[in-house]
């Protein structure tokens, strides 16, 4: 199973985009506390996230209780990894896969960046710009996994209203 995880997400549109993501890919969707929003039933239904019943969720108050209750293949994304996300071969991966993104204003702490250096990924951007919408490269990241996996349990085709084949 694809796992998105969040590490202390600040901006609660980026984690309203990512929930659709999550929604539409079937990707479990964890939240490391603290949140820099409310998900409250009532603040979710405020909000329109008709797609929220679809969403895998699963919230930690920290990391550490994140790690004791989770296991599988780790990737930590962060603009700091030597690797690209397209360097890994996912399709070869027979355990959970779990992609980390940290925070929007700091991304993922540096001591567990260096504890975790052979397995952090990151998406090729000019250097003079900062980094990717965090919610962008979610998506970048999840859908090559999916890609390399042959988009499992996903419609792989569409079709028009009104066409006859």
């Amino acid at each position: 199973m694809l796992n998105i995880v969040l590490y202390e997400p600040e901006i609660p549109q980026n984690t309203g985009n990512i929930s659709r993501t999550c929604a539409v890919t079937g990707a479990r969707l964890h939240l490391i506390e603290p949140l820099g929003f409310d998900i409250s039933e009532r603040s979710i239904r405020r909000a329109g996230l008709d797609y929220w019943k679809y969403l895998d969720l699963s919230v930690y108050p920290d990391w550490q209780s994140f790690r004791s209750k989770n296991e599988g293949a780790f990737f930590y994304c962060s603009t700091k990894g030597e690797k690209t996300y397209s360097d890994i071969g996912f399709a070869e991966i027979p355990e959970d896969i779990f992609l980390i993104f940290g925070k929007e204003s700091h991304g993922l702490p540096e001591p567990l960046l260096k504890e975790n250096y052979d397995r952090c990924i990151r998406i090729p951007m000019r250097d003079e710009v900062r980094s990717l919408n965090l919610s962008n490269a979610v998506a970048v990241v999840t859908y090559e996994v999916l890609r390399q996996q042959g988009y499992p349990g996903l419609c792989g085709r569409g079709s028009l209203t009104g066409r006859e084949d």
